[in-house]
């Protein structure tokens, strides 16, 4: 039922007074380094410290375990899913392969060698290429059919989070000088890099509709950017330590962001305010909003019988449940 309020803010808060319950499932025997929905989000799948990736089915307000994916011979570090193939996702790990997965097989269908320990990785608009950055700030650009190595690019700084636009034209870097680095896609030459930080700029996200990114940094402010003036619209700075992960709602109006604050922010991404906070036990990786609902995937560095002796530590957990589910 969508409740008729002055504005989107008292309809998001309306939404979340009740439905601000967060639930956690089990997922892997080792901490969580993060989760992504599928396109169609149906399936949310969790990279692990574990060596492993696990994929939940969403079925009204839980998430039920469907696979673990084993393979990798050390930490999957991230993971990602096809744009429009909701059958498809793809794991970065340290032992220096790439790994894609299909669900509807379980299989791995291809590992693609690389030459370091990967820890990033992202799949273009367009589905055709894969990209993965590794420790030594080379970033290797993979064709998503044939899993070969299409262009190498070795960078002199130290390579954070990479993404495409939404065009698909232009490469976006963040880096540790606290730079966005912008280059022409597919030829990959530079057209700009934007002092966007005074330290380390960790992550960066496309907004769904195109108009906006953000980037986190580890100086604790997220900020808002125009995708097509390059201009920073806003600051957001409500987090206390460097901000690890971002992600923006399927309608592109609000943001979520963490770090090792005990709380994730949700922030109106108009006006900047705050929508609404979830609580957290301790440190945040990652977080994910559900591609057409207000849920949010998140994981946090859980210690083991901190709370509870038999509880694992490698748990996924999902915030905008109904309060009386």
């Amino acid at each position: 039922v969508r409740i008729m309020a002055s504005s989107y803010h008292q309809e998001m808060q309306e939404v979340f007074r009740n439905n601000n319950k967060s639930r956690e499932f089990p997922a892997h025997s080792a901490k969580v380094h993060s989760v992504a929905w599928s396109c169609d989000g149906k399936r949310l799948a969790s990279g692990s410290f574990d060596k492993t990736a696990s994929v939940f089915v969403l079925e009204k307000d839980r998430l039920v375990k469907e696979n673990n994916y084993r393979g990798h011979g050390d930490s999957v570090d991230q993971l990602c899913w096809h744009p429009t193939n909701p059958d498809l996702f793809v794991t970065a790990s340290g032992d220096k392969t790439i790994r894609i997965w299909d669900v509807r097989t379980t299989k791995c269908m291809a590992t693609v060698s690389t030459k370091g320990e990967n820890i990033n990785i992202c799949w273009s608009p367009d589905g055709q290429t894969i990209a993965v950055g590794n420790k030594d700030d080379v970033v290797t650009f993979i064709d998503a059919k044939t899993h070969r190595p299409r262009a190498e690019e070795q960078f002199k700084f130290e390579v954070n989070e990479i993404s495409w636009n939404n065009d698909n034209d232009m490469f976006f870097l963040t880096n540790g000088n606290g730079c966005i680095n912008i280059l022409s896609y597919p030829d990959l030459k530079l057209i700009q890099s934007i002092n966007a930080h005074p330290s380390n700029c960790i992550c960066i996200k496309f907004d769904p509709t195109g108009k906006y990114f953000a980037t986190g940094s580890a100086d604790a402010l997220v900020s808002l950017w125009d995708v097509e003036e390059l201009v920073c619209v806003r600051c957001f700075s409500r987090l206390d330590w460097p901000v690890r992960t971002l992600s923006f709602s399927h309608d592109g109006k609000m943001l979520a962001s963490a770090s090792e604050d005990h709380f994730i922010d949700v922030a109106e991404v108009e006006t900047g305010e705050k929508l609404w906070e979830i609580q957290c036990e301790s440190p945040t990786f990652t977080v994910a909003w559900h591609p057409k609902r207000p849920l949010l995937a998140y994981a946090c560095d859980d210690k083991e019988g901190k709370y509870d002796s038999n509880r694992e530590a490698g748990t996924v957990k999902l915030f905008g449940l109904p309060n009386d589910s």
